[in-house]
C-alpha cells in the first residue's frame, strides 16, 4: 500500500470537514426550486468555482493523463485554436443569457416552451439514456484510480468470504455523493462542490511545484528531446497522424465546430445552468472560468509530462519498473493505458502530499457524482415522469420522488461499471456517448433559441437522427472485433473514434433541423415572450457605443469592464502566438531544444497566474457564499415554481 498513516488522517479530517458543509447547506431547502437550481442566487464566483468542480471528476483526471501523456505540450498547443471560439461564446453569453431568461430549471422544459410537451417528454428520455451510458463508467475509473494510486490489493478477505475492492469504493464514493445530494439537492451540491473547487486549486498547485523540485527542467528536458521522430511531446509540427493517431491536430479541428454546435447542451450538471441570480452573474461566471481553469490546465499538463520523464529516463528506471510490474496486474492494455500516469504519480509523491492528492481526486469524483447524479436523477422526474403525468406533485411527494430518483441513477451507475468493459479512449467514449443526445440537441438549442422559424418538425428530426448515428457508433465500436466481415476489410480496430462519429452525428442533425424547419414553418415563433423581453426594441442592431458593439451593456461594472477587457486581451495574445507560431513551425525547420524555450516560458507563465488567481477566486467565492446564505435565509418562495409550463393565457 502507497499511503501511510498520515495520509489517511488527511484524508478522513477533509472528507469528514466536507460532509459536515454538505449537512449545514441542506438546512437551507424549502421547496423544488432550491433544491433543483439552489433558488437561483448564486453569484459569478461560487458559481464560476463549484460549476467548474462538477466537470472535474476523477475521470477527468484520467482521460486528461491519456491525452497529454500520448500527445505531450502539442496536445495544449492545437488546443489554443479553440481561444476565439471560447472569447465570443463567453462575451457574449452565447446560448448561457438566453436559456436563464427563459426561466426554465432543465433545459428540457425550454424544449417545452419552445417544441411542445411531446418533445419535451422525448428529449428528457434521450438525454436521460444518453446521460447514463456516459456518466455509468465515472465510478469504475474512479475506482481504478484509486485502487492504482494508493495501492490497494484487488480483494480482500474476511473469513472464507472475498470480498472486491473495486466494488467496495465504488459503493463507499457513492454514498458519500447520495449523501450530499439527497441532504439538500443542488443547494448541497453547489455548496461543497464550492469547499472542494477551493481545495483542489490548492493542492494541484502545491503538487505541481513539489514535482518541479523534483524533476528539474533541464532533465525533462533532455529526455523529451529524445521522442521519436513523428512522435515529438514539444514539437506539434513533429507528430505524424498515423503515429499519434487520436489526439492529433484533427481531433481539435473537430472539436471546434463540437464546442460550438453543443455549447450548455449536455445537461450533466444542468442545476447550474439556471442558478445565477441574473443572466449577467452566469455570463460573468462563463468569463471567469478560463482563469479558473488555468489550475486544472496545469496539473493536467504538467503530471503527465513528469510521468513521461519518469518512465524514460534512465535515473529512474527502478521506480519505472515498478510501476510497469504494477500495471501487469490489469488484464487488458486500455485499462493499463488509463492507469499508468497515476501509478507513476503515487511513486513520486512524498508522505502527506500523497494524501492530499487522494482528497483532491475523492474530491473530483464526488462533486462529479454529486451533479451528475443529481441532473440525471432530476431530469427523470422533471422531464420525463412530471410530463407524463399530466400535473404536478405536491411539494413533499415532488422532492421525495426527486430523491428516489438520485438513489436510483447511482445505483444504475454502479451497476453499469461492473459489467461494461471500456474499450476506447475515455475522452473518446464521452464524446460519442454524450452525442447520442447533443448530436441532434445542438440544432434544436441553438435554433430554438436563435431562429424563429426552427419547428417542432425540425427539432423530432434533429433529435432522432443524431440519436441514432451516435448509437450506431456506440453498438459498432463496442462489437468491432466480432462483426463478420469489417474487421477482415479495415482491420481489428474500428478506424473510426468517438470524436468524428459525433462530429458526422452533429453535421446531419442540423442539416436535417434546417431543410425541415424551412419545408415546414407556416408561422414564425414569438422568441420575445419566451425570453420574457417586453422592450422589443431593445433588441435592434443599433449600437450606440463602442462598448456596445463589444456586448458591454448598463449591467456592467467598472469591475466587470476590466474583467472582460483583460478576458479579450489574454485570448489574443495566445491566439496571436498560435498564428504566429504556426507560420514559423510549417514554413521554418524548427528544432525541439527551440520548442523547449517557449514551453518552459509558458508553463511559468501559467504557474504566476494561477497563483494570483487563486486567491482572487478564493475571496470572491467566500463572499458569494455568505451572499447566498443571506438571501436563502430570507426570500420568499414560489411553492408553483416548479419545472412545470403554465399552459397559455387565452389572451395570447
Amino acid at each position: 500500500m502507497h499511503l501511510q498513516l498520515p495520509d489517511w488522517i488527511i484524508i478522513g479530517t477533509v472528507m469528514a470537514l466536507l460532509l459536515g458543509s454538505g449537512a449545514w447547506a441542506g438546512g437551507l431547502v424549502r421547496n423544488v426550486a432550491d433544491f433543483l437550481s439552489a433558488g437561483r442566487c448564486a453569484g459569478r464566483y461560487l458559481l464560476c468555482i463549484s460549476q467548474g468542480m462538477a466537470g472535474l471528476g476523477a475521470i477527468t483526471f484520467v482521460a486528461y493523463f491519456e491525452s497529454y501523456y500520448q500527445a505531450g505540450f502539442a496536445a495544449l498547443w492545437w488546443s489554443w485554436m479553440l481561444l476565439p471560439l471560447g472569447l465570443i461564446m463567453a462575451l457574449s453569453g452565447f446560448v448561457v443569457c438566453r436559456y436563464r431568461e427563459t426561466r426554465a430549471l432543465t433545459l428540457a422544459q425550454f424544449f417545452e416552451m419552445r417544441y411542445g410537451r411531446r418533445f419535451r417528454i422525448f428529449a428528457g428520455i434521450v438525454i436521460w439514456v444518453s446521460g447514463m451510458l456516459n456518466y455509468g463508467v465515472f465510478p469504475g475509473v474512479t475506482a481504478r484510480f484509486l485502487l492504482s494510486f494508493c495501492g490497494f490489493p484487488a480483494y480482500f478477505e474476511i473469513g472464507t468470504l472475498r470480498v472486491s475492492n473495486y466494488l467496495l469504493i465504488m459503493l463507499i464514493m457513492l454514498a458519500m455523493a447520495l449523501f450530499l445530494t439527497l441532504k439538500g439537492g443542488q443547494i448541497t451540491v453547489m455548496v461543497s462542490d464550492f469547499f472542494q473547487g477551493v481545495l483542489v486549486m490548492l493542492v494541484l498547485l502545491v503538487v505541481v511545484l513539489t514535482l518541479f523540485l523534483q524533476f528539474p527542467w533541464q532533465e525533462v528536458a533532455g529526455i523529451l528531446e529524445q521522442a521519436p521522430p513523428g512522435m515529438s511531446l514539444v514539437n506539434p509540427f513533429d507528430q505524424a497522424v498515423d503515429k499519434i493517431r487520436d489526439f492529433n491536430v484533427f481531433f481539435f479541428l473537430m472539436s471546434v465546430w463540437i464546442n460550438i454546435y453543443t455549447y450548455r447542451a449536455w445537461q450533466s450538471g444542468q442545476g447550474y445552468s439556471s442558478a445565477a441570480r441574473s443572466p449577467h452573474e452566469a455570463r460573468m461566471a462563463g468569463i471567469l472560468a478560463e482563469w479558473r481553469g488555468q489550475t486544472t490546465l496545469l496539473g493536467f499538463l504538467m503530471i503527465p509530462i513528469f510521468s513521461w520523464v519518469l518512465m524514460h529516463h534512465p535515473k529512474y528506471g527502478e521506480v519505472a519498473a515498478r510501476v510497469t510490474a504494477n500495471l501487469a496486474r490489469y488484464p487488458d492494455l486500455q485499462t493499463r493505458t488509463q492507469m499508468l500516469v497515476p501509478e507513476a504519480l503515487s511513486q513520486m509523491l512524498p508522505v502527506g502530499l500523497a494524501g492530499l492528492f487522494v482528497v483532491v481526486i475523492i474530491s473530483a469524483a464526488v462533486s462529479t457524482d454529486d451533479t451528475c447524479i443529481h441532473s440525471w436523477g432530476s431530469i427523470f422526474v422533471q422531464d420525463i415522469l412530471i410530463p407524463l403525468r399530466g400535473r404536478a406533485f405536491d411539494t413533499a411527494t415532488h422532492l421525495r420522488l426527486l430523491r428516489i430518483a438520485i438513489f436510483a441513477v447511482g445505483l444504475l451507475s454502479v451497476l453499469f461499471s461492473l459489467f461494461f468493459p471500456l474499450r476506447d479512449f475515455i475522452l473518446m467514449y464521452l464524446a460519442i456517448t454524450g452525442a447520442v443526445y447533443t448530436g441532434g440537441a445542438g440544432a434544436v438549442i441553438i435554433g430554438g433559441l436563435y431562429w424563429k422559424r426552427g419547428t417542432t418538425a425540425g427539432a423530432w428530426t434533429a433529435m432522432i437522427a443524431g440519436g441514432l448515428l451516435a448509437l450506431t457508433g456506440i453498438v459498432v465500436k463496442t462489437f468491432w472485433s466480432n462483426l463478420p466481415w469489417l474487421p477482415a476489410q479495415w482491420g481489428e480496430t474500428c478506424p473510426f473514434n468517438g470524436m468524428q462519429v459525433t462530429f458526422f452525428a452533429s453535421l446531419a442533425a442540423l442539416t436535417l433541423y434546417v431543410v425541415v424547419s424551412l419545408l415546414t414553418c407556416r408561422k414564425p415563433f414569438d422568441l420575445n415572450r419566451m425570453l420574457h423581453r417586453e422592450d422589443v426594441t431593445s433588441q435592434t442592431s443599433a449600437r450606440r457605443t463602442w462598448q456596445e458593439r463589444l456586448g458591454i451593456g448598463p449591467e456592467f461594472t467598472r469591475g466587470d469592464k476590466f474583467i472582460y477587457f483583460f478576458k479579450i486581451g489574454w485570448a489574443v495574445f495566445w491566439f496571436g502566438a498560435f498564428l504566429i507560431g504556426t507560420i514559423i513551425g510549417q514554413c521554418f525547420h524548427t528544432t525541439n531544444a527551440q520548442w523547449l524555450i517557449w514551453w518552459r516560458w509558458v508553463v511559468f507563465l501559467i504557474l504566476a497566474v494561477v497563483m494570483v488567481t487563486t486567491v482572487w477566486f478564493l475571496w470572491g467565492g467566500l463572499r458569494d457564499l455568505v451572499a447566498l446564505n443571506r438571501t436563502l435565509r430570507t426570500m420568499a418562495r414560489d411553492d408553483a415554481d416548479d419545472g412545470r409550463v403554465p399552459p397559455p393565457s387565452e389572451d395570447s
